[in-house]
C-alpha cells in the first residue's frame, strides 16, 4: 500500500504542488534541476547508487565528487534462526552536468566501488572502478515567470552505462548477486524529469527505466524501473543558497537470467522516504541525503536493506 501511494504522489504532485523557477538559467545562478535516479541493483549496488540520483536539485551545470553509503543485511534463509550477514556498499563518483548547448546537456558519472560483506567464513571484499554511465538531456519545456503563475521544467534524457567495471560470475551463486563492480553489461537509460514551481516552494519528479543486456558470462540482471518526488524550500539571499528537502523515491526490479533461464528469488522492489538539504555559497555547494525504507520485497525476503547516505560537493560551471 505505501508503494502504490508513492506512485500516486509521482503521478499527481507536478499538479498537486506546481510552483516558480527562474525563467530562464544563467550561469553562475543556482535553482533547482529535476533529479534523475542512477541504475542499480535494488538489492544491491553495482552502479550508481539507485535513488541517489544524477543530478542536484541547486544547481543545473556542475562538476564534482559524491560519496554513497548503503547498508544491507542478507540471510540465505533456510531456516527460522538463519544467521544474517551484514553488507556495506561504498561508491566515490566523478560526476557532473555540462552544458553542451541551447536546452542540452550532458551527465556523466564514473564510481570507484569499495565494497564488503561478512559470510560464514569470515569477511569478504572488493573494490575497483565501476561501470561509466553518459547521459543526454534535452529540455523540452521551460515556462517563464512573467507568462504563467505555474513554472515548469521538463526535460527528457536517454543514455548508455560501459561495462568498465569487474563483473566476477563467483558472486551470483551468493544470496546478492548485486555484489558487483559492474554488471559486465552494456545498459541502456530512458528517463523523463519534471520540475513545478511556485516562489520558494517547489517539486521535482522523475521517472526513468533501464534496460539491461546479457554479458559475456551469459547473465543479465533485470531490467529496472526508477521513480522518484521530492518536495523542496528554496532560500536565496545575495551568494548564498539553502534548500531543505523531503520526498519519496523507489525501485523496482525484474529477475535476473543466466542464459536464458530466470534466476528465483532475484527480483525485488523498495520504497524510501528521503530527507536532507542543499547549501551553496557562491560557486561551490554542499548536499547531504538521507535515504530510509519505508517497505521493501528484496530477492524473496532474503536481502533486508538498511539505509543509504549520500554527500555531494560540487562546483557550478
Amino acid at each position: 500500500m505505501i508503494r502504490f501511494l508513492g506512485l500516486i504522489l509521482l503521478c499527481i504532485g507536478p499538479n498537486l504542488f506546481g510552483m516558480e523557477t527562474d525563467s530562464i538559467t544563467k550561469p553562475g545562478r543556482f535553482h533547482f534541476q529535476s533529479m534523475a535516479l542512477g541504475k542499480c541493483d535494488a538489492c544491491g549496488c553495482s552502479a550508481s547508487g539507485g535513488s541517489m540520483g544524477f543530478g542536484s536539485f541547486l544547481t543545473s551545470r556542475f562538476v564534482g565528487v559524491r560519496y554513497i553509503y548503503q547498508q544491507y543485511s542478507s540471510s540465505d534463509g533456510l531456516y527460522a534462526n538463519s544467521p544474517w550477514y551484514k553488507e556495506s556498499y561504498n561508491s566515490i563518483q566523478v560526476w557532473g552536468r555540462i552544458p553542451v548547448f541551447k536546452n542540452a546537456q550532458i551527465s556523466v558519472l564514473a564510481p570507484y566501488h569499495f565494497n564488503s560483506r561478512d559470510t560464514e567464513t569470515g569477511s569478504h571484499s572488493i573494490q575497483g572502478i565501476g561501470d561509466i554511465t553518459v547521459l543526454g538531456l534535452y529540455k523540452v519545456v521551460q515556462t517563464k515567470t512573467d507568462t504563467t503563475f505555474f513554472a515548469h521544467t521538463v526535460q527528457l534524457g536517454a543514455g548508455v552505462k560501459a561495462p568498465t567495471g569487474t563483473y566476477d560470475a563467483l558472486n551470483n551463486g551468493s544470496i546478492n548477486p548485486g555484489f558487483q563492480l559492474g554488471t559486465g553489461s552494456w545498459d541502456y537509460l530512458f528517463l523523463i524529469e519534471h520540475t513545478v514551481k511556485r516562489k520558494k516552494f517547489g517539486l521535482g519528479s522523475m521517472v526513468n527505466y533501464v534496460v539491461k543486456t546479457v554479458n559475456d558470462k551469459g547473465y543479465r540482471f533485470g531490467n529496472q524501473f526508477n521513480y522518484a518526488s521530492t518536495l523542496f524550500w528554496l532560500h536565496e539571499q545575495n551568494d548564498f543558497s539553502f534548500s531543505p528537502q523531503l520526498g519519496l523515491a523507489g525501485e523496482v526490479s525484474a529477475s535476473n537470467y543466466q542464459y536464458g533461464q530466470e534466476v528465483e528469488k532475484t527480483k525485488g522492489n523498495i520504497l524510501f522516504g528521503r530527507i536532507g538539504f542543499e547549501t551553496a555559497l557562491k560557486k561551490f555547494s554542499l548536499g547531504m541525503n538521507a535515504l530510509l525504507p519505508l517497505s521493501q520485497d528484496l530477492t524473496g525476503g532474503r536481502v533486508d536493506a538498511k539505509f543509504r547516505l549520500g554527500v555531494n560537493l560540487n562546483y557550478s560551471l
